[in-house]
């Protein structure tokens, strides 16, 4: 007898869309946001913008996903082997069945410590008072001497030379080399910036470096180097990053440029701005001379009309002659004066002419060639004491030297397999084979009988 099948009553039968359902409501519902740490793998970059990859450790793996409106704030682009720490929902894909993480914020591993750490030195040293504005120097109008303290090799040192060339040339400019990223960056940036205040050579300091992550701009989020600006007796302008990038030493800095090229208009006037203004003082003096010029003149016309109406001759002719000597000791002291203004602008215009940089790479040239013959003195003279040294380092160890003794006369006696030093007659026995070393060549031989040490071996030192 055939039974035909039927549905069990009273059992809830899930479907695999409903059970799937279930399961996200689940999961969604049952997790906040997580913070998850994890390598990136298996990514993909379709068009529509989103990225999907896997986030895996040691262990497991999981799917991630992370859309486009939110890939758009990163401040990095992610690729495989990237070791990131995320923010993240959980997700369940119902039409597939994939348990996945939904992206809200990613960051590189270890750049969420760094931005704690920093938020916690920038709140310290506040509260310290060495943001506030009322201990901030003022930056000299014209610097005697810049000092750059920032890598020979960046970026950043080129866009602030480009814009002292093009702004004041005639600046001299000293470059303190140091790493501004890696292990022990911020203590090379430290002490190139006591060295400029020790020596005092530059009466403003430029602290200098190109973008980057908050880990490569973590050298200056120092303590130490933030103290060290904030103790610094040369005003200190901090150019670390784009505009976007902010660093403690932004904040203790005098003051805090978004770029290098911007600390380096900073720091200097435009000299053609400077020009322009020394030629508008020279017009406002000649305008100001001829209108003096004109008051003297308008007066003396008005003295001589005073004169004619007194009509009387004898003092009309002292008048005259008094009005004449007034006149000569006018244009005499007007011409004197005038010839003073042309001397002091003469002398302004040479001065200017000094801080030429042509001469100032002459200077530096004679300097070069002096310290390169002074360093190719010193080398020969290195040379010479290490080759006296190695000399009679040689000599002595020839006295010491084994094979010296040998040469005298002397023997070594050793056993020919473990070559084990033989020392005293007991130690051997009779037909045991000895290695006799001498000063040229050995000896093998067995021993025929062993005799007790002679008197010469009793013998005390000095006896």
């Amino acid at each position: 007898m055939i039974m035909s099948e039927t549905r069990p009553p009273n059992r809830d039968i899930f479907t695999i869309s409903r059970l799937n359902s279930e399961v996200r409501h689940v999961l969604e519902g049952s997790f906040p946001l997580l913070w998850v740490e994890g390598e990136i793998s298996n990514l993909a970059q379709p068009r529509s913008g989103h990225l999907y990859f896997s986030l895996k450790d040691s262990h497991a793996q999981v799917r991630c996903a992370l859309f486009r409106n939110k890939r758009n704030l990163l401040r990095f682009q992610p690729a495989s082997g990237d070791h990131v720490l995320v923010r993240a929902r959980i997700s369940f894909y119902e039409p597939r069945g994939d348990f996945q993480l939904i992206i809200e914020h990613m960051e590189a591993a270890g750049e969420g410590a760094l931005q704690r750490a920093f938020e916690e030195l920038k709140q310290k040293l506040e509260g310290e008072g060495l943001f506030a504005s009322e201990r901030k120097r003022p930056l000299p109008t014209i610097p005697r001497r810049l000092g750059l303290i920032t890598s020979p090799s960046g970026a950043a040192v080129r866009d602030v030379l480009q814009v002292l060339a093009r702004r004041f040339p005639a600046l001299p400019v000293l470059i303190y080399p140091v790493r501004v990223q890696g292990d022990g960056a911020a203590a090379e940036i430290t002490e190139a910036l006591q060295l400029a205040n020790q020596r005092g050579d530059c009466d403003l300091l430029i602290l200098t470096r190109g973008g980057g992550s908050l880990e490569d701009l973590s050298a200056f989020n120092d303590e130490q180097l933030a103290r060290t600006v904030a103790a610094s007796r040369i005003p200190v302008i901090s150019a670390v990053g784009h505009e976007i990038d902010f660093t403690i030493a932004d904040f203790v800095a005098d003051r805090r440029a978004p770029t290098p090229s911007a600390a380096a208009e900073l720091a200097t006037p435009d000299q053609q701005v400077l020009m322009r203004q020394i030629r508008q003082l020279r017009e406002r003096l000649q305008r100001h001379m001829h209108h003096q010029l004109q008051q003297c003149r308008s007066r003396l016309g008005n003295l001589q009309l005073r004169l004619r109406a007194l009509d009387p001759a004898n003092r009309l002719r002292l008048n005259q002659q008094r009005l004449d000597e007034l006149t000569v000791r006018l244009d005499r002291a007007m011409r004197q004066q005038l010839t003073n203004r042309r001397q002091r602008l003469s002398a302004l215009q040479g001065r200017l002419e000094l801080l030429a940089p042509t001469r100032r790479i002459r200077l530096v040239m004679a300097q070069l060639t002096a310290l390169r013959h002074r360093l190719d003195q010193a080398w020969r003279h290195d040379q010479a004491r290490r080759r006296q040294q190695l000399a009679g380092l040689a000599r002595r160890l020839h006295t010491v030297s084994p094979l010296q003794t040998l040469s005298r006369g002397y023997a070594i006696a050793r056993l020919p397999d473990d070559g084990t030093i033989v020392r005293r007659a007991s130690e051997l026995q009779v037909g045991q084979a000895v290695e006799t070393l001498l000063g040229e060549g050995r000896i093998i031989s067995r021993v025929e009988s062993l005799l007790p040490p002679s008197p010469l071996h009793g013998m005390k030192k000095g006896e």
